[in-house]
């Protein structure tokens, strides 16, 4: 088989010569440094990379695939039969909801709907009729007592000033 081709041999014996010269430079390097060769011998032995977590399928899927390899290898060879697989138990009917229950639900949705919005309009209500509360009682609120004291005091001061023009004796006029 080789005799198409000489040069092979030659290839294969040089790569040879090459792989054992590799061979003794890695065995010097080794027995100058020990901790590189550990090194080198872990990064051997861990895999490359860390391994994926394998998804897990159920018994049931694991089973349809068997038998349905187990059809196509039957189908390639040429066998007759394939293994059919089990039939599967017959589903229950789905169940429907009857037009009386239909309309009970219906019923109760919109029951329960305006009770909620009769339960937002009486807060709604309750919440104006504090606000109305409110605004009355600041209206009837007295003024503060600096705000009094002030506006009293402006009042004497207005009275004082117009007293002594009043108290001044009239000024009679002869005609």
């Amino acid at each position: 088989m080789t005799e198409g081709f000489p040069g092979i041999i030659g290839i294969i014996d040089q790569l040879e010569r090459q792989k054992a010269a590799i061979e003794r430079a890695l065995a010097a390097l080794r027995e100058v440094d020990p901790s590189v060769a550990a090194r080198a011998e872990h990064a051997a032995a861990t895999p490359e990379g860390p391994a994926r977590k394998r998804r897990k399928r159920s018994a049931a899927v694991r089973k349809r695939m068997a038998l349905a390899q187990k059809a196509r290898w039957a189908k390639i060879k040429g066998e007759i039969e394939p293994p059919t697989p089990p039939a599967p138990e017959p589903s229950k009917p789905k169940r429907r909801i009857s037009a009386e229950g239909m309309k009970r639900i219906i019923a109760a949705t919109k029951k329960r709907w305006r009770l909620k919005r009769a339960a937002e309009k009486a807060a709604l209500v309750k919440k104006v009729a504090a606000k109305k509360v409110a605004v009355k009682k600041a209206v009837v609120k007295a003024p503060p007592a600096k705000a009094a004291k002030k506006v009293a005091a402006g009042r004497k001061a207005t009275v004082k000033k117009a007293a002594p023009a009043s108290t001044a004796p009239p000024v009679e006029t002869t005609r």
